[in-house]
């Protein structure tokens, strides 16, 4: 029901949202204010049964909901308003629930209290079948991006695995090649052991053959004039 003093929306917000209502005090000065930083508004607000703290974009989103879903006439709403207005009257919780039934019928609603709960039902089931929606959008969410980050995070586990057994491999080869050094380590001073007493046998069989024909020579000289 349209309400010209106050829209539907800021009363929604009173009804289930704690406001503060501290006043702020301005000093008085001469000098010209300091232009203070804009505050960002707080992202979490204490609901009205004190029991927790509520997301403000979700407070904004059920407000502009039931805005929208307002029915027309007294309801549960306008019920909802006459007992906010009874706060501070020092009642107890019985008299400010009958005192503000008084002030519904007062003000043209219907006088039996089943359009409150009939109203309070069909509200309670927009919420529901928003939340249902939320929660739809939930399980996709969590589908295409945990999902995709799951499969993200299995792909890089199989790099790794990989990784791991070409360093594996590369090891295995390091290892190989240590092994392979310390053979031919080994092999050069076989070898060369070897090739060193064959050149000295080669020498000297060379001097033998040599100081044979040298001899020969000198003796075809001598003995041969």
């Amino acid at each position: 029901m349209a309400d010209s003093e106050q829209g539907i929306g800021k009363k929604i917000i009173s009804f289930f949202i704690k406001e503060s209502t501290e006043p702020v005090t301005l000093a008085q000065t001469n000098e010209k204010p300091i232009e203070q930083p804009k505050q960002a508004p707080t992202t979490t607000v204490p609901n009205v049964a004190g029991t927790a703290n509520v997301d403000r974009k979700f407070v904004d989103h059920f407000v502009d909901l039931l805005e929208k879903a307002n029915l027309p006439g007294p309801d549960y709403f306008e019920y909802k308003q006459a007992l906010k207005s009874m706060e501070g009257l020092s009642l107890g919780e019985d008299k400010q629930f009958q005192a503000a039934w008084a002030s519904f019928k007062a003000m043209g609603g219907a006088k039996e209290t089943t359009v409150l709960k009939s109203s309070a039902d069909q509200y309670l089931a927009i919420l529901d079948k928003d939340r249902n929606s939320f929660l739809k959008d939930v399980e996709k969410a969590i589908g295409d991006r945990v999902g995709s980050l799951q499969q993200e995070h299995k792909k890089l586990e199989e790099n790794n695995a990989a990784f791991l057994q070409e360093m594996a491999n590369l090891q295995k080869k390091i290892d190989d090649n240590k092994n392979r050094l310390g053979q031919i380590s080994g092999e050069i001073t076989e070898q060369s052991a070897k090739i060193n007493a064959n050149k000295e046998n080669f020498e000297v069989t060379y001097k033998s053959f040599v100081d044979q024909i040298n001899s020969d020579l000198n003796k075809i000289n001598q003995y041969l004039k």
